[in-house]
């Protein structure tokens, strides 16, 4: 109940997008650490990664939230030397849908699948927060800052994904449901 209380007033609380076009200047290892928190796109999907993990169980409590981590530097690599896909927004509204969806859903895939669908989806938010990275001797700190929180985010949902069964499930639904939000957005 905890869960969906604070992802429904995370949503109400701040800015569901939090991309490129914003105009923020960014520097430093505390704009990385911050920028995760700045959008609930952001928020539910790495959170949801640490609860998917815990859903999972075994060798996923670390290799779906390092596979997010990975690609999302990937990405982040990518947009610095000029490559972003198109839509991003609506990419990162459908990972948050997704994510949700498989909680809501009970899944329980192959190690190697799940790390999968989180790398690929991580690979566009690493572009839409590589898009954004200080361009100077900062970016480095930023990105650093920013693969901090992102693991924090995933450990979050990990320890909330202790609890599991309905609780969990509930979550996931309720992730899903911001998800289709954003995408409507």
């Amino acid at each position: 109940m905890r869960l969906t209380l604070t992802t429904g007033l995370s949503l109400i609380s701040a800015p569901t997008l939090a991309h490129t076009g914003t105009g923020l200047h960014l520097h430093g290892f505390e704009d990385g650490m911050l920028h995760p928190f700045t959008g609930a796109d952001h928020i539910l999907a790495m959170v949801a990664v640490g609860l998917w993990a815990a859903y999972c169980g075994g060798r996923a409590l670390w290799a779906l939230p390092l596979a997010f981590i990975a690609a999302m530097v990937f990405g982040g690599g990518l947009a610095k030397i000029g490559f972003i896909l198109p839509a991003l927004e609506t990419l990162i509204a459908a990972s948050v849908l997704a994510f949700g969806a498989v909680l809501a859903l009970g899944l329980s895939v192959p190690v190697v699948l799940g790390a999968t669908l989180c790398a690929a989806f991580a690979v566009v938010h690493g572009m839409a927060h590589g898009a954004e990275m200080p361009g100077d001797e900062a970016g480095l700190a930023y990105g650093l800052g920013l693969v901090v929180s992102t693991a924090l985010l995933h450990g979050t949902g990990i320890a909330a994904g202790r609890f599991g069964g309905v609780a969990l499930r509930l979550a996931g639904a309720a992730i899903a449901l911001a998800g289709l939000v954003f995408l409507a957005a």
